[in-house]
């Protein structure tokens, strides 16, 4: 049966393709994904699957129910992209002004409606229900998991499944961890309100640029000074804002940045510190200031039978050269969600291909992926499908 599965999706990779470069040339932004989700959704009616639309938002959920009652395995695939001008020059570039794929999700959703499109072709040798989650707004939190939850897409599921195409690591390669794999990703902002001035007359203002650049020092302190250094942690100022006359001394800045952790207790204990920090400085300088801090996505947190089994069912892919545990990545992910609720894990798919000696990174305006990772990704999906509907 996996050798048909096999034989399947090695004879639609063409489509595969295809579908990847028509969603890469038409992205859509996190919680604006409507003609994306209305593609996805009318993809599995062509096919003659059950579809449920708007589910949380822009999600699409659809169901394969096969000929004898078993488990229910669901797998996830995101479809937003990024607020990023593409920069490649191919023939499937972007041709939305200021919106890209930079992440992968394209090709997430191409692997994930092919595997779909066999697997409802071989329903009738199924025992089980495959569910499948194409989730919108991955990228910005809240994010699309938690409403696509609340709105009922795990109900019935035993066991989920979701890969991410990972362009750094060679094609080929299975990277898993069990336990914590990806980071919480949360966000925080401090406006720093000074006394603004003539540029000449410095002693008359309260600089807040000032006050703002030894912030941003001071806040570097807390991981290397007040963090066990055996808990992984991250505090990264990613903005800076003041914008002033070359001859004016600024009133107001602002700093928005982010926190990355996988223990709540460091997680709390960073948050807090900012303030205390921020509070210091604005003392001193006689300032006062704004801080808000929102969490984003809690640690993906991948179990250990399931882990075991996605490590079992790599040794199995022909085109599978690597299988290898991952150290934790201080990115985040909202698959987290899913792994709160029911049992799974989350990996990644090797798809640097072989000719390319330094690829772009997720996220950057020239980023892209080799397409024959996605082979390998419906392979280990579709794999891990039918050998856990069999247990």
């Amino acid at each position: 049966m996996i050798q048909k599965l096999y034989e399947r999706l090695e004879a639609y990779y063409d489509e595969m393709v295809a579908i990847r470069r028509y969603l890469h040339q038409h992205p859509e932004l996190s919680f604006q994904e409507y003609n994306t989700a209305k593609y996805i959704a009318n993809y599995y009616k062509t096919l003659g699957v059950s579809v449920r639309e708007h589910v949380g938002g822009n999600g699409v959920v659809a169901k394969i129910v096969g000929a004898k009652p078993g488990k229910t395995v669901a797998l996830r695939a995101d479809f937003d992209a990024l607020p990023i001008q593409d920069e490649k020059d191919v023939p499937y570039k972007s041709t939305v002004p200021g919106v890209m794929h930079a992440c992968g999700h394209d090709g997430h959703t191409a692997t994930l409606l092919v595997l779909a499109k066999a697997l409802h072709e071989m329903k009738h040798e199924l025992s089980g229900t495959v569910v499948l989650i194409h989730q919108h707004a991955e990228e910005y939190a809240p994010g699309g998991a938690i409403t696509m939850i609340e709105d009922g897409c795990l109900e019935g599921v035993d066991v989920i499944f979701g890969t991410h195409l990972w362009a750094t690591e060679p094609t080929g390669t299975i990277q898993y961890r069990t336990g914590p794999i990806m980071a919480a990703a949360d966000r925080f902002e401090i406006t720093i309100q000074g006394a603004g001035g003539h540029g000449a007359q410095p002693h008359k203002t309260k600089d807040a640029i000032v006050v703002a650049a030894q912030l941003v020092l001071a806040l570097q302190q807390i991981v290397s000074r007040r963090v066990n250094p055996l808990q992984p942690a991250v505090v990264s100022i990613g903005s800076f804002i003041a914008d002033n006359a070359f001859n004016v001394i600024a009133d107001t800045a602002k700093l928005v940045g982010t926190v990355r952790t996988f223990d709540e207790a460091v997680r709390d204990e960073i948050e807090q510190e900012i303030e205390k920090i921020t509070n210091g400085i604005c003392v001193a300088a006689d300032c006062s200031y704004q801080y808000t801090y929102t969490r984003g996505y809690p640690p993906v947190v991948n179990h250990n039978e399931e882990t075991n089994f996605i490590v079992r069912v790599a040794k199995q892919i022909p085109e599978v050269t690597t299988v290898e545990e991952t150290e934790p990545h201080m990115g985040g992910e909202d698959f987290a969600y899913y792994l709160q609720k029911v049992k799974g894990t989350f990996f990644f798919t090797g798809a640097k291909a072989d000719h390319v000696t330094n690829p772009f990174p997720h996220h950057h305006p020239k980023f892209d992926f080799d397409e024959k990772a996605m082979l390998i990704a419906a392979k280990m999906l579709g794999t891990a499908t039918l050998q856990y509907l069999k247990t």
